[in-house]
């Protein structure tokens, strides 16, 4: 038999449920309040996002990266001295560097870590790890290199660092480099930069998305994956240098934004698509920031001309575009109209 409206024990339970309604009810105002007002909130603006997002991928893609470069000893000042700070792996050495670049003010107390790890070379010396600070990160003082060197070195870039511009007649693209990632090849970016020229270096494949991703990379279902394969393509030799085979690194999936090297290189690719068809073929040494892919884009859809390549159908651009890498200097947390060419 159904109770009363008015049955006391009905009352009691519609009192209880008044009552922890208003208690949930100033636990919810008092969390947006104190989100609101509280000053240590950061909040960031679009390309600090932007950036954050590709420094993310990165390290879902790859597991987090922390390789250095063997028989290289990078100077600089000490911020750490090894003779008191030991570990086991460069990883851990590299691990304790990154833990000193970390948030968005002011630059990063650690930009390059030096670990010795061959026990019959380093002697007393193993299980150094010495963390420095490089006057400048993009041209690091290199104390030494060769077979007869024991360190093992690796440079760390923070946010906002470690940006590169490739220049091309159709814009600039701002490209993150991965240092920890990929050493080797970001070190021979650097030697480019030095260079001050890269003649020779050009655009000469261009394929678009098609209809088989979105704008945001995404493939769309139930569609072939190409041609076109979604990717501008070029070359990364400089005329008048001798360019050496860069070895494989870590090679997440590409996504869209993925800077790669074909091969060992000197070719490389830009991807406009998220591409995980193409497994973990590729070495990653860098993405292209968001707002810069629409330049990419535009190169995609210049007049181009059809080829075969290994039997694979692909369209190569009627005029080449040439390249060129410059300097980029940022401020902290700030990758938009602030950025300047040095």
């Amino acid at each position: 038999m159904g109770r009363r409206s008015n049955d006391p024990e009905a009352s009691r339970f519609t009192s209880l449920a008044l009552l922890l309604l208003g208690f949930i009810s100033c636990a919810l105002v008092y969390t947006i309040l104190s989100l609101v007002l509280n000053p240590n909130v950061n909040f960031t603006n679009s390309g600090s996002k932007s950036l954050a997002l590709i420094e993310e991928s990165s390290e879902d893609n790859n597991g987090g990266c922390c390789s250095g470069i063997d028989n290289l000893e990078l100077w600089g000042a000490a911020v750490k001295w090894g003779s008191e700070f030991k570990f086991n792996s460069s990883r851990e050495c590299c691990e304790a560097c990154k833990a000193m670049c970390h948030g968005n003010d002011g630059p990063c107390l650690c930009d390059t870590w030096v670990f010795c790890g061959n026990k019959e070379t380093c002697g007393s010396k193993f299980g150094e790890c010495w963390l420095k600070k490089q006057k400048d990160t993009m041209n690091p003082d290199r104390q030494e290199a060769g077979d007869k060197v024991s360190w093992t070195s690796g440079l760390i870039f923070g946010k906002g660092e470690g940006i590169v511009g490739l220049e091309t007649e159709y814009g600039t693209l701002h490209i993150k480099l991965f240092p920890d990632c990929a050493p080797h090849s970001v070190a021979y970016i650097l030697e480019l930069l030095e260079l001050h020229h890269c003649a020779g270096c050009q655009f000469f494949r261009a394929e678009s998305r098609g209809q088989f991703w979105d704008s945001e990379g995404n493939h769309i279902k139930d569609a072939p994956y190409g041609p076109p394969f979604a990717l501008i393509q070029g070359t990364l030799e400089a005329q008048g240098t001798t360019f050496k085979k860069i070895p494989k690194e870590v090679c997440p999936t590409i996504r869209r934004g993925s800077v790669a090297w074909v091969g060992s290189g000197p070719e490389f690719l830009i991807s406009l698509a998220n591409h995980q068809e193409w497994k973990k073929a590729y070495t990653v040494f860098g993405s292209v920031l968001p707002e810069d892919m629409k330049i990419a884009e535009k190169i995609a859809q210049l007049p181009t001309k059809s080829d075969v390549w290994n039997n694979i159908n692909v369209t190569v651009l009627e005029k080449y575009v040439p390249l060129m890498f410059r300097r980029i200097k940022t401020s902290h947390g700030e990758l938009g109209a602030k950025e300047q060419s040095d």
